[in-house]
């Protein structure tokens, strides 16, 4: 099993609150990986967006 080449992506670090590439903070304290600078500079609204959008689907089936 082959690794993907992750560079040339980039990601939100948590810690720092800054889009970083590839090769920036560890993992851990990192969300993405993304395509551009724009979406992972997003990240947290993407994650908030989704969130509702589950919340909104979970409590469809709670009724």
């Amino acid at each position: 099993m082959g690794t993907k080449d992750l560079s040339g992506t980039y990601w939100f670090c948590q810690k720092h609150h800054v889009v970083e590439p590839f090769a920036g903070c560890g993992s851990r304290q990192r969300i993405g990986p993304f395509d551009t600078e724009a979406e992972a500079a997003k990240a947290l609204d993407t994650i908030a967006e989704r969130n509702r959008r589950y919340d909104a689907e979970d409590a469809g089936w709670e009724s």
